[in-house]
């Protein structure tokens, strides 16, 4: 292979025979500048070397044409070198540009970047990063400590550039401060040897601990793509150049200009590192969330292996395996308890601060704590499929997502960098024309060059979205789509779907008006509906399991659909349905009428009971509220939001359940197919929340979706944010989330702008033409550094969404399980 030879590697998704493999070797034998090409049916790739980019390119496109297009995948690499906003533009236009590539996004605030690309290889990736001068590899998930490693290699080079750097700034402005300093200088060593040994020292701060920022600039420059390091490197270049000139050829200054400046390059070298230090520790911290759930798993599970239970590394455990979870054992992946009962602490990965009772048929999730019980499961899910791995995707998805705000900032950095070196040119000319020293025209165009902060603008907006959408997934939000954050802050109306959504999804027995004894009509009921499978039969079946009621065997079943059904149960005609059902067997119910009108006011179902030919009874059956809704809509009124409600139910069930829970407007009757234009009618942007495969389309449809976690898998996948709890206290957290966090990303924006525009013409001289003060390079790194932490310090206050008022959702009293372990 050529020095600029490219790699094709693809997956095929449709590669289904050995027709198709023969097709798609013919298609790519007929692309010049491919070779050594190889179709594998059994693993659906494609292989082939290319003589240069545009031959990958002619490959990609044969495939599509021959109707194979390459299946897409997402690629996160770890990016070494990037300082500022220039650098995250550069790196995100060589990726975007790389052959395969469909989107990139860069993030400053993680050094990370997502691309959404064609090719299995991702050589070509590196080499495009390579190319702007910073240096890529595959980002490893599961090794969660690199930012540390980044902080100690920064602390240790802060700390070696601050112990040469010292003696410097005593020497040349120790003076200053306390004069009997310089005299001593000058009597022992004097004002040559003196400058000498600071150039030196300056020297050695330039090539050890500031050698990566020199590096960096010089070899942007050389790419032309300047950054952050570019500035500093020309600046510090400038004053250790000129300095070097004044102490080794002073004739070729004037007498006036003859001074050195040695101890401001090396003092902006380390207020650079001890900013950057300062940076790293505060980028690791916004990153915490992350951290947190990947330390989640354990590395081990006990494991039965055809009866010998033993210690297994969590990578190697395979789908239906038998794992076994000691009490206060961490689950290690997804299953489905196969034995024993427990609480199980599911709050780090649902937000849900109360533990579940687990127990013979129950789920369980991987990375969740054990409570003081035994379990044993069958794994269901493992490696990437498992809900905390998903969990993981979608943070990192969400933190490395570009908001719509970002494009202005993309607009400004393209040309800052560059502009900014022009005015430091245009500064320094100046000075050097109508100044009046040479050394007025160095001070003004380094410090022009330094104080400049594309690192404040870059880091303005993903730092906020990392630590925001951190603290959402420690609240149990996980904002699917990143573009979402911004969106759901300017919803003003927020529609629910009703079942499963605002209620359980489950019928529960709420009332029972009898005349006899409510128990004995219970049991006779509940054991003739024992035998159908309608939920509302469900309902009575489990009110009368709760109160501890045997229930006889029922014979002579039988049913009408939508109507009733009738049983024998020790000797008595049992009658379960609708009046008109009952009315149609001559048993009257006229004297429960008053009372089934009032359950169906109230949103209930009533089901009227006949015993031998007589009215014993109606029971109501409703769709119980979800704990905490109640609070959850009241919030939303309480932030200025509409709510709406969408339901398939009647209007008068409808109407009632509105009432009952303040909600502003309904669509009731409405068809799975009626969602969207239902959503279309209401005064917008709109959100809606729903949970089933029904509620997807209009998930998808609404300007942002929130599924429920608990909910269908096709839900979640059509919404844009998703609640791992049922609670909807979780909709009030995420647009608590999403409007502190554009505000705050508003607020560091605001700064990073009003800090260039204010400042650099400070550091040109401005206040100096006026009889002001210079403002020197060291003051001007000072002030650099200081912005980039603002910015990150602001951002940081995100942690404390929702702190205050506790987590979405409130302790509930603990539950026993369901049924109690007997000898």
């Amino acid at each position: 292979m050529t020095e600029n030879s490219q790699r094709l590697s693809v997956e095929i998704d449709n590669m289904n025979c050995g027709a198709c493999a023969a097709r798609i070797d013919a298609a790519l034998t007929a692309v010049p500048g491919l070779a050594d090409i190889s179709v594998n049916l059994a693993n659906q790739t494609a292989r082939a070397s290319a003589s240069d980019a545009a031959a990958l390119d002619r490959a990609l496109a044969a495939l599509d044409d021959a109707g194979y297009p390459p299946r897409h995948q997402v690629v996160r690499l770890e990016i070494d070198g990037m300082s500022c906003a220039s650098c995250v533009a550069s790196v995100e236009k060589a990726l975007e540009t790389a052959p395969g590539t469909l989107s990139a996004r860069v993030n400053l605030a993680s050094g990370a970047a997502q691309v959404e690309t064609r090719l299995r290889d991702t050589q070509a990736l590196i080499d495009a990063v390579a190319k702007t001068g910073k240096t890529a590899r595959l980002k490893d998930s599961g090794t969660p400590g690199r930012a540390t490693q980044r902080a100690e290699r920064h602390k240790t080079r802060f700390w070696l550039a601050l112990a040469l750097t010292l003696p410097v700034f005593l020497a040349e402005m120790g003076g200053h401060l306390y004069p009997p300093l310089h005299h001593w200088i000058a009597a022992t060593i004097g004002q040559t040897t003196s400058w000498a040994l600071q150039g030196l020292l300056t020297a050695l701060v330039l090539t050890f601990p500031g050698r990566e920022i020199m590096v960096l600039g010089y070899r942007g420059l050389w790419h032309r793509t300047p950054d952050m390091n570019a500035l500093v490197a020309l600046g510090v270049s400038a004053a250790f150049g000129y300095s070097t000139v004044a102490l080794l050829a002073p004739g070729l200054l004037p007498e006036a200009a003859r001074a050195v400046y040695f101890e401001s390059a090396a003092v902006i070298i380390t207020l650079i590192l001890l900013g950057r230090m300062l940076e790293a520790r505060a980028k690791g911290r916004t990153g915490a969330a992350i951290r947190k759930l990947m330390t989640l798993a354990p590395e081990t599970a006990l494991v039965d292996h055809a009866g010998d239970v033993r210690e297994t590394p969590v990578a190697e455990i395979t789908r239906g395996a038998r794992i076994h979870v000691r009490p206060g054992g961490r689950i290690a992946v997804d299953g489905r308890v196969i034995k024993g009962q427990s609480f199980v602490d599911e709050s780090m990965v649902t937000g849900e601060p109360v533990p579940v009772a687990k127990e013979k048929g129950d789920t369980v999730v991987g990375g969740t704590v054990n409570g003081t019980g035994a379990l044993v499961f069958r794994a269901t899910a493992v490696g990437g499929d498992t809900v905390l791995a998903r969990i993981i995707d979608m943070v990192e998805s969400a933190q490395s997502a570009r908001l719509p705000v970002q494009s202005l900032v993309n607009r400004v950095t393209a040309w800052f960098v560059p502009v900014v070196m022009g005015l430091a040119a245009l500064t320094a000319l100046a000075w050097g024309v109508f100044g009046p020293t040479a050394s007025h025209a160095l001070v003004a165009g380094v410090s022009v060059l330094i104080i400049a902060c594309p690192c404040a603008m870059g880091l303005a907006t993903p730092t906020s979205i990392m630590v925001g959408t951190g603290r959402a997934a420690e609240m149990g939000v996980l904002f699917r789509k990143g573009d979402a954050l911004q969106k759901l802050q300017s919803v003003r109306t927020l529609a629910f779907d009703k079942t499963g959504t605002l209620t359980l999804g489950r019928p529960e027995l709420t009332d029972l008006a009898a005349e006899g004894d409510d128990d004995a009509l219970l049991r006779l009921a509940a054991a003739a509906e024992a035998q159908s499978e309608h939920p509302l039969a469900r309902a009575i079946v489990a009110a009368a399991q709760a109160r501890g009621l045997d229930l006889p065997q029922a014979e002579d079943f039988g049913s009408a659909t939508g109507k009733g059904l009738a049983a024998r149960v020790e000797g008595h005609e049992v009658r379960i349905g609708s009046a008109s059902y009952l009315a149609e067997h001559g048993i009257d119910t006229g004297r429960f009428a008053e009372r089934a009108t009032g359950f169906a006011e109230s949103g209930k179902t009533a089901i009227f009971l006949g015993v031998d030919g007589t009215a014993r009874a109606v029971l109501a059956i409703a769709d119980p509220i979800k704990p905490g809704t109640r609070e959850a809509l009241a919030a939303l009124h309480d932030m200025g939001l509409k709510v709406a409600m969408i339901t398939g139910d009647a209007e008068p069930t409808a109407r009632a359940i509105a009432a009952e829970l303040g909600i502003d407007s309904v669509r009731a009757g409405v068809l799975p197919e009626g969602k969207v234009a239902a959503l279309e009618s209401l005064d917008g942007p709109v959100g809606f929340v729903g949970d089933g495969i029904n509620d997807a389309p209009a998930l998808a449809r609404a300007d942002v979706g929130l599924a429920i976690g608990t909910g269908t898998d096709v839900a979640i996948e059509a919404a844009d944010v998703v609640l791992m709890s049922g609670d909807l206290r979780g909709v009030t957290a995420a647009l608590e989330v999403s409007r502190m966090t554009l505000r705050n990303i508003r607020q560091n924006l605001g700064w990073a702008f009003g800090y260039n525009v204010l400042l650099i013409p400070v550091a040109a001289g401005v206040l100096a033409v006026f009889g002001g003060p210079m403002l020197s390079p060291p003051l001007a790194a000072g002030a650099m550094a200081l912005s980039s932490l603002f910015v990150l310090g602001n951002a940081l206050r995100l942690r404390w969404i929702g702190r205050n008022h506790g987590a979405p959702s409130d302790p509930a009293p603990q539950q026993t399980p369901r049924k109690e372990a007997q000898a």
